[in-house]
Parts: C-alpha cells; sequence; structure tokens
C-alpha cells in the first residue's frame, strides 16, 4: 500500500499535539517519553553530582 506524499494524523486533527506542545513550554515539563527520561537523568545526574575542588 503506497503513501503518497501525505499522511493523516487524528491528534494533530484533534488539536492535541499543539496543546501538549504548549503546556511542556509553560511548565518546562517535556510530554515525549524520551523528554522526560532526558529530564530525569539529567535531575539524577546533578544530585549525585560530586563537587570538583
Amino acid at each position: 500500500m503506497k503513501k503518497y506524499g501525505f499522511s493523516f494524523s487524528w491528534k494533530r486533527a484533534l488539536g492535541i499535539s499543539s496543546a501538549r506542545q504548549k503546556i511542556a513550554r509553560k511548565t518546562g515539563i517535556p510530554t515525549t517519553k524520551s523528554g522526560i527520561e532526558r529530564k530525569i537523568g539529567r535531575l539524577v545526574l546533578s544530585i549525585f553530582k560530586v563537587s570538583k575542588k
């Protein structure tokens, strides 16, 4: 089955994608799985970071 250069996204059609983007921008918390994992990983590393003096 070929796709002819376009695709349909029901989430985009309902405005879910833009709503998630707006929430993420205002709160600073990403809404994607990989974004959340990156943010948590960065937080954990900063907690256990050994200060170099």
